[in-house]
């Protein structure tokens, strides 16, 4: 993937790991486009980055994501690199999950039907391109999941799967397709404050940035990084040891 003159689309890009990667795209010479649902956060993102485009789109919802990508192709035919960031993680247990089926399947439409059908939308676009690559950011729970957060865990790892077969169909089209796969990050995801013992924000982004350049095609960073060529033992134990600990500052859950 060239490092500048991209035309870069970046789903769930307003804040925590999709802002920081459409800072550096940015910073490298491309031209970024991020969407996202609230039109505040967008806003506040071109504040503090001027030549950032916008769109406010939901991308669980499979009529905006169609709405999005005619919008996109109409207004930036060179389009050549798709970042699947967007994502939702809820944290229940199964015995306790009384919402109605709708409030769970938002998590598996945000995080799994999106970058699909987005892929699919995009696909052969992308392959009429020079250059183009689709960058699917996964999670190091695509290995090992972490049992209170069960759907975010397994659409990640489904994620992961069609990540695994994407690469193999468009090996011969010139798209490239690049998995990133993040530890905890300190963000928001899931909610204010769950995630304030990941890994720092700016130094997993410029962890993954020198992946690219490095032209990786699936790129970890800390303890994510181990887990791609752990063992089974290990992943098992890492799996158990993630509840294992999850349940020691919340037993209650």
């Amino acid at each position: 993937m060239k490092p500048s003159g991209n035309t870069i689309l970046i789903t769930g890009g307003a804040a925590g790991i999709g802002f920081a990667f459409a800072e550096r795209f940015l910073a490298a010479g491309n031209e970024v486009i991020i969407c996202g649902r609230r039109a505040d956060a967008l806003a506040q993102a071109v504040q503090k980055h001027p030549s950032l485009h916008t769109r406010v789109c939901d991308v669980a919802d499979p009529a905006a994501r169609t709405a999005l990508v005619k919008w996109v192709l109409e207004a930036f035919p060179s389009l050549n690199i798709l970042v699947n960031n967007a994502g939702m993680q809820q944290r229940f247990h199964v015995l306790k999950a009384k919402e109605a089926w709708e409030a769970y399947h938002q998590e598996i439409a945000a995080n799994f039907d999106a970058p699909i059908h987005l892929t699919l939308l995009l696909a052969e676009h992308l392959a009429r391109q020079a250059s183009s690559a689709i960058i699917n950011v996964t999670s190091g729970l695509a290995l090992t999941p972490a049992a209170f957060a069960p759907v975010y865990s397994a659409t990640k790892a489904g994620l992961r799967s069609f990540t695994l077969s994407l690469r193999h169909q468009l090996e011969k089209s010139g798209v490239e397709v690049i998995e990133v796969l993040p530890p905890a990050v300190n963000t928001n995801l899931g909610g204010p404050g769950l995630h304030t013992t990941g890994e720092p924000l700016d130094a997993f982004a410029d962890g993954v940035f020198a992946g690219l350049a490095r032209q990786e095609k699936e790129i970890g960073y800390g303890s994510s990084q181990a887990r791609l060529r752990a063992s089974r033992d290990e992943l098992d134990n890492g799996t158990a040891q993630i509840w294992a600990g999850f349940m020691k500052g919340n037993p209650n859950f």
